[in-house]
């Protein structure tokens, strides 16, 4: 049998362990997925090693921590976090899959980013990848920060591409976006929103990280605005297909994992 997981602190409310194992089941694997919430990042990648893990997702607060212990790819190096580890190699080599959330969720729902005008709420973890995923793909991206230094060195970090500037920076850019990703925490645990609804327009396209709840109150207003919307599950699912794909080699099973996360949601 084969063996997946996640480790984090905590990791007990992870929608991730159906959605894997329902890949499992779709293509008749022998593999379980499970969680762990190890006192550090070295000493969960040292006992992975020894009990044969394949492969482990990692979340917070281990994403920067595992860099000591892994060899990242290139893409990860770049982004500065890791959230896939794939043991088949000595060491073991880390992914960072949040990347591929971002792009593939905008391939899914057929929406190019190359040339688009994005603004991208949010320098954190999220934000990161999002910045990168849209500046390879070769969008212009503007990140409004609630704190702009932390914005700034986000934008120093991607180069040309780039501009950073405060939350009071919205009014100016979404308006005539075509892309906004939320990769904040708002929406999640109240009803509130990072951008206000009289920006929000037609011709835009919304992405937010948000995933519990589903429809936050910035795809509902987005959505009253006739605004393109796109969930974070859709964010989630697909850096976990990613990150099954890295491991096994093999073409996840989209349709299957898409619907045992949203059971879940």
């Amino acid at each position: 049998m084969q063996v997946f997981g996640l480790i984090g602190d905590p990791v007990g409310h992870s929608r991730s362990p159906p959605m894997h194992e329902a890949a499992y089941a779709e293509l008749g694997m022998d593999a379980r997925y499970v969680t762990f919430e190890p006192t550090g990042a070295g000493a969960a990648v040292k006992a992975a090693g020894s009990l044969g893990i394949a492969g482990l997702n990692v979340t917070i607060p281990f994403k920067r921590d595992v860099f000591d212990y892994i060899d990242p790819d290139p893409l990860a190096a770049r982004i500065g976090a890791v959230n896939t580890v794939d043991f088949s190699t000595d060491p073991p080599r880390g992914y960072n899959t949040d990347l591929a959330g971002v792009t593939r969720s905008l391939a899914y729902h057929d929406i190019d980013p190359s040339g688009a005008d994005a603004v991208v709420v949010g320098a954190g973890g999220a934000g990161r990848a999002a910045v990168f995923a849209l500046v390879d793909a070769g969008a212009s991206v503007h990140v409004a920060n609630r704190t702009l230094a932390t914005a700034e060195d986000l934008v120093a970090a991607v180069g040309e591409g780039t501009t950073a500037g405060g939350l009071a920076t919205l009014d100016d850019c979404v308006p005539d976006a075509d892309l906004l990703v939320n990769a904040t925490s708002v929406g999640m645990d109240e009803d509130e929103t990072p951008v206000p609804a009289r920006l929000l327009h037609a011709d835009l396209t919304v992405l937010d990280a948000v995933y519990s709840p589903v429809e936050t109150r910035l795809l509902r207003e987005a959505a009253a605005a006739n605004a393109t919307t796109v969930d974070g599950a859709w964010m989630l699912l697909f850096q976990g297909v990613e990150a099954f794909e890295v491991w096994t080699g093999r073409e996840a099973p989209v349709e299957s994992m898409n619907r045992a996360l949203r059971d879940q949601l």
